[in-house]
């Protein structure tokens, strides 16, 4: 009987896992429509008290999401005077809901990788993860690894679905 040979594991395919580059953190929310005089309107006199009274120590090393979730307009100054005093404690500020901070997430994440190490190579960026990961981070690390990857396929070693495969140079 013939030994089983681990092909995969002999292959010089690189598995590139999003969920390793993820950024350790929690993510909050903070949503301004409580700061509404009737649920309608922005008042600067009330929210500069806000601004004064809330204790921003409690973002302390996280990623902080702002937004409204009202149907009303904000001044744009609502949202720089949150990252005025966010700034000192919060790690990462972003404008939107929490699907926004995570793509920021990643995207900063990507765009720190250090990609010498796909340079010529055949690599998978894993489908399957434990937590959710955006599209945006595929599309970014597709866009960040095509000049430079041999071939770049989807899915798990075993089961890949091709994505890009670099022209052979004549």
């Amino acid at each position: 009987m013939d030994e089983i040979v681990n092909r995969v594991a002999q292959s010089a395919l690189i598995s590139v896992d999003l969920e390793d580059i993820r950024a350790e953190g929690e993510r909050v929310l903070i949503d301004i429509k409580e700061q509404l005089f009737q649920g309608l309107i922005l008042r600067e006199k009330d929210f500069r008290a806000f601004i004064k009274e809330h204790d921003w120590s409690q973002y302390q090393d996280k990623h902080v999401a702002v937004t409204c979730s009202e149907d009303v307009v904000i001044p744009t100054w609502a949202y720089m005077l949150l990252t005025t005093r966010l700034e000192k404690y919060a790690k990462t500020i972003v404008f939107g809901d929490l699907s926004r901070l995570e793509e920021k997430l990643f995207e900063k994440a990507i765009s720190e990788l250090d990609t010498d190490q796909f340079i010529d190579k055949p690599v998978v960026v894993k489908g399957c993860s434990k937590e959710d990961v955006p599209v945006t981070a595929y599309v970014d690390i597709t866009e960040k690894l095509r000049p430079i990857a041999k071939t770049i396929m989807y899915g798990e070693p075993c089961s890949t679905v091709p994505i890009y495969k670099k022209p052979r140079k004549k």
